[in-house]
């Protein structure tokens, strides 16, 4: 017994010897799988011994439209760049999975209500909607809206005191009542009025977006009362913070933007508390001070005005429009606060371009591990389109088309079938490509 017991000690001896020996061979960033003990082991690797190496860009076309980069994500999904490559447009896409929405509370009904009010809406400060793509195989759903440059919430984070100049304020505000006051014309109550759900263009035009939990009056409706609210929380009116069962929707949209202009010009909230339940009970009971910070008693009047705790007292558009600090514009100072860049890019230049370059200059070789597409919902035939004056290659994408007659006089090649791949030109030149548009 006991030479079994000094046999086996002697075998794990050795075993513990041939394992410091392949340690010993070790080259650095290994892992060693071993088979014996069935452990996997790792190796102590220092930052210089990393090797970094950049992600290659796929270009992914759905239908018309080029993909880009990250822009942003949220709770229902990612939104990316896009680019249409028919008008060279740049657009952004919200890419919303079914499998996700299904875990929200009532998040596929309120997609399809911002699908049906975003297709009936068209103002300068509301956000568009250009196109809907549905994917059933992947079970994905893509919005394809009109391309924005940042969110209202990033301007304000980015500044150390968390609030913009007056000036800058007061065109943002101009420009929330222009879409608010359409928006209740059509009958439409947002209900989430907010500095993140508001987004600027490259102009710098404010966008009103997220109707996902807003209201569409009934056209044959009395007034614009309203039972359910589901804004932000910090947000909220008075009557929804006590419990109402029924309240003024345009009053709502007006408490929740007097409280945005509270923030935007204060860096602060007007109420705040440690949770849920201690922030309800200050606005219900509707009291709030206004920072000395804030000398503009013009404001100061607009502010209270739009605050009241009883709607029937509380400010309507009207009253806003007329209003003086509305009417007169404020002196323009020095002080600005751009939109913050995206990824160290301050001049937000388009990202599709790395992948439009990757996709026309790739290696021959790399052709099939390189290349990712998706065509969805393309039922136009290709041999029926009319030929283009690039002789039937289209200048994104690359796709042949029918164009007998071109100026090379050579005729379309068919897009069934293999793809043949021919070299591109050593450059992309917008001379060349585009001869009536202005290079950018």
């Amino acid at each position: 017994m006991e030479q079994d017991i000094s046999g086996g000690e002697e075998s794990n001896l050795n075993e513990d010897v041939a394992t410091r020996a392949i340690f010993t061979d070790l080259e650095p960033a290994t892992w060693v799988n071993d088979d014996d003990n069935g452990g996997l082991f790792f190796h102590r690797v220092e930052s210089d011994q990393i090797i970094y190496q950049e992600k290659k860009k796929r270009c992914k076309i759905i239908g018309k439209y080029v993909m880009g980069d990250l822009l942003g994500e949220g709770s229902y999904g990612k939104v990316k760049e896009l680019l249409d490559s028919e008008t060279l447009c740049r657009r952004a896409v919200k890419i919303l999975k079914k499998r996700k929405l299904r875990r929200i509370p009532n998040g596929e009904q309120n997609v399809a209500r911002e699908i049906q009010l975003l297709k009936r809406l068209k103002h300068r400060n509301v956000i568009s909607l250009v196109d809907v793509f549905y994917n059933d195989e992947k079970q994905k759903m893509y919005m394809v809206l009109e391309y924005c440059v940042g969110v209202l919430q990033d301007m304000l984070e980015s500044t150390p005191r968390k609030k913009l100049p007056i000036w800058q304020a007061h065109g943002y505000f101009c420009q929330l009542v222009d879409g608010l006051e359409y928006l209740h014309s059509q009958g439409v109550i947002h209900k989430d009025i907010k500095p993140g759900n508001l987004l600027l263009s490259l102009d710098g035009t404010l966008k009103i977006s997220d109707l996902g939990v807003a209201e569409m009056l009934d056209m044959f409706a009395k007034d614009d009362t309203c039972h359910t609210g589901q804004g932000s929380p910090a947000f909220q009116a008075p009557e929804i913070a006590n419990g109402l069962e029924a309240f003024s929707g345009f009053k709502v949209d007006i408490w929740s933007s007097g409280v945005t202009l509270y923030n935007i010009t204060t860096g602060q909230y007007p109420f705040e508390g440690d949770n849920i339940y201690r922030l309800y009970e200050k606005i219900g009971r509707g009291e709030f001070t206004i920072p000395e910070e804030l000398e503009d008693e013009l404001l100061r009047s607009l502010l209270k005005g739009m605050l009241i705790k009883d709607p029937n007292e509380r400010f309507s558009i009207h009253q806003i429009r007329h209003h003086l600090w509305f009417m007169r514009k404020p002196p323009r100072s020095l002080e600005w606060v751009p939109v913050p860049p995206l990824r160290g890019n301050e001049l937000h230049t388009m990202t599709v371009l790395p992948y439009l370059h990757q996709y026309h200059y790739r290696d021959e070789q790399s052709i099939p591990d390189e290349y990712e597409e998706e065509l969805l919902f393309r039922n136009e035939d290709m041999s029926q389109r009319p030929a283009s004056h690039l002789g039937g290659k289209n200048v994104v994408t690359g796709d042949w088309e029918s164009c007998e007659g071109a100026h090379n006089g050579r005729k379309g090649v068919p897009t069934s079938g293999r793809k043949r791949w021919r070299r591109p030109r050593p450059y992309i030149g917008t001379k060349h490509f585009l001869q009536g548009c202005k290079p950018t």
